[in-house]
């Protein structure tokens, strides 16, 4: 069961796991605030912690919750949607046929049948992004493995509100935001590497940056990119 540190008007989440060192960080879209800490390891030396990492947890938070939100799409004519990284301006076609998306040059056709909801139009998109992100992976999974020396069993899409991909170090899985479709390519490549390496490495130590920094040198470059471009609009 996650504990809660309430300090000066910032709740923060603390995750007991089995780990050597504590790790703090803050994740969009709202700055949520998470210390992950060895499972016996005092709540008031986390506390101690958290408090001396205050200023920083709220200069990362300001940072979070003053970038960009995409506007909520409405799914009209010459609406802008992007797909990795790109910018595409919507074509909607009504056809009394399946629904599909294509994209012609610039453009993201979504063919759908009369009176289709805007909510269904959505899920449709949705779907779109999800199975062009499923096709993407495999591929970079595939190229990182030798290189790493490692073995993902399994990977996973969903859409995460607060990271963009996470590893269930025991099985030896990975998830990815399937947000990530509308980022480019690198930054896709980006989040798996990271994610991969959690499998040499559990935590975000001067460990795993230093392996970090051996298979992927431009990795802060992609996650610059990353916490640059305009957060999604969520429910």
């Amino acid at each position: 069961m996650t504990e809660v540190l309430n300090l000066s008007n910032v709740e923060i989440d603390v995750l007991r796991k089995k780990i050597k060192n504590m790790y703090l960080s803050v994740h969009p879209p709202e700055g949520e605030v998470r210390i992950s800490v060895p499972e016996r390891m005092n709540l008031e030396t986390i506390r101690m912690f958290a408090i001396a990492k205050l200023p920083w947890i709220k200069k990362q938070r300001q940072k979070i919750q003053a970038q960009a939100r995409e506007t909520p799409r409405e799914y009209l004519n010459r609406e802008s949607h992007y797909f990795w990284g790109d910018r595409y301006l919507l074509q909607v076609i009504t056809a009394d046929k399946p629904p599909q998306v294509s994209l012609d040059h610039k453009t993201l056709l979504l063919q759908v049948r009369p009176h289709t909801s805007q909510e269904k139009k959505s899920a449709i998109v949705d779907q779109w992004y999800r199975e062009q992100l499923k096709a993407a992976i495999p591929p970079l999974i595939e190229k990182w493995q030798p290189l790493m020396e490692v073995k993902v069993n399994k990977f996973f899409v969903q859409r995460m509100k607060t990271k963009w991909g996470s590893c269930n170090i025991t099985l030896s899985n990975i998830r990815l935001n399937t947000e990530l479709a509308k980022k480019p390519r690198p930054c896709l490549e980006y989040v798996i590497v990271h994610e991969m390496t959690h499998l040499l490495e559990a935590s975000h130590n001067k460990n795993f940056v230093a392996l970090m920094d051996v298979f992927l040198p431009k990795w802060r470059h992609y996650q610059e990119i990353l916490n640059r471009l305009p957060l999604s609009s969520f429910d």
